[in-house]
């Protein structure tokens, strides 16, 4: 088979960083693969490519056996929980850990949230109610999430600061920007994290509360049960990825409706906001690329995979592919089929928090621009050199602009 088309760009670099679009828009023409040269490894940019990837079951997420490595000391207790996590496991492991939470994590449980992210957000945007500016990542986008997550473990608000610590500091790990310090302050955080929650779940076995840690702990599945170790690896896993990807997700979106709609309030509407978040998710994603490992020789797409070798997704190159959004550089809130976007995945891996997620957007953002109707930026946004994360590192606004 002929070599795959090689592409340089660099995921640090500070035009990429504003804009990876063009770089995407470059890559889904070079064809159904191209080799990523700062990466090693080939990628796919174009939605039908994207999709059958996440879907294939002859790619996963779990290192192979015999492949895998044991690693380096300065980041055991960190690889202790990341081991553990269901994002990494393939069936049957996937399948035993996902459903036993899937009894805790229920449908029905997350949309009794509502209300209490209606409160959760109006007391935040009240602490804002006398100040004429505000940079609503730090004063919003961040803490309403974590402090959601807080509530579901059962622990009082107090705890969100730290807990909201422990997540960027392991999330750091799966940016292109990750470095030695960065490797040992996320060791630290697992361990710190872990044992904080060892100790929680040993309260919650002896004095069981209405919360998502009790639940997790009487959940079963025949005779099977979730193990303190894994536990605690779901509960990390929970407010690491649904942490990360909400605060990106309202922060893009904020930014894109102050940037490009004329009155965002007309898109807010009950009629209107899911359709608005959809179009968010699918026009500037908080997560751009999820890799999958082969699991076996494969021939796909005029390219022959080995066993063990990775392939990247670029979840937001997808979502702007022509031959399935038309216009899909442009945002368009009334866009029938923004809801086909790939933002949390696909297949056996679809985001376990996509639905938490989607209520938060649709709670806090209409509640953001109810509260502040004048609502204006107030200097242009950048974003965070966090790949494979998008969000702006702050979002500076004036909020009763006349």
């Amino acid at each position: 088979m002929p070599p795959l088309p090689r592409l340089n760009q660099s995921p640090r670099d500070a035009a990429f960083v504003q804009d990876p679009y063009p770089f995407y828009e470059r890559a889904r023409a070079a064809g159904p693969l191209f080799d990523w040269e700062e990466y090693g490894f080939p990628c796919a940019a174009g939605y039908r490519e994207v999709s059958l990837l996440l879907r294939d079951r002859r790619f996963g997420r779990e290192p192979l056996t015999g492949l895998a490595q044991e690693g380096p000391a300065h980041l055991r207790d960190f690889r202790a929980v990341d081991t553990l996590s269901m994002l990494d496991r393939e069936p049957p492991a996937h399948t035993r850990l996902r459903g036993l939470v899937l009894r805790a994590f229920t449908s029905r449980r997350i949309a009794g949230l509502e209300p209490e992210i209606g409160g959760i957000a109006a007391d935040l945007l009240e602490r804002l109610a006398t100040a004429e500016q505000a940079d609503l990542i730090r004063d919003f986008a961040e803490p309403l999430p974590v402090i959601v997550i807080s509530r579901l473990l059962g622990v009082p608000d107090a705890m969100a600061p730290q807990l909201l610590a422990w997540s960027h500091a392991m999330v750091s790990m799966y940016q292109a920007r990750r470095d030695r310090t960065i490797e040992e302050a996320a060791n630290t955080a697992a361990r710190e994290f872990s044992a904080w929650l060892r100790a929680l779940i040993d309260t919650r076995r002896h004095a069981p509360a209405d919360d998502l840690l009790t639940h997790l702990i009487v959940a079963e599945s025949g005779n099977e049960h979730l193990s303190t170790e894994e536990m605690i690896a779901t509960c990390i896993l929970l407010l690491n990825a649904g942490h990360e990807a909400t605060v990106h997700a309202i922060g893009n979106g904020v930014r894109t409706l102050l940037q490009v709609v004329p009155e965002p309030a007309a898109v807010l509407g009950p009629g209107q906001i899911a359709g608005t978040c959809e179009e968010i998710l699918r026009h500037d994603p908080p997560l751009h690329l999820f890799t999958r490992i082969a699991r076996e020789d494969v021939a796909l797409f005029g390219h022959q995979f080995r066993r063990g070798e990775t392939v990247g997704c670029l979840l937001a190159a997808a979502n702007r592919d022509p031959a399935v959004f038309p216009e899909p550089d442009r945002f368009l809130p009334r866009r029938r089929n923004a809801g086909a976007h790939l933002s949390f995945g696909a297949g056996i891996h679809f985001c376990l928090g996509a639905p938490l997620a989607r209520l938060e957007l649709r709670v806090a953002i209409p509640a953001l621009f109810a509260r502040f109707p004048k609502l204006a930026l107030a200097a242009p946004p950048r974003f965070a050199d966090r790949f494979h994360f998008r969000g702006v590192e702050a979002l500076p606004s004036d909020l009763t602009r006349i």
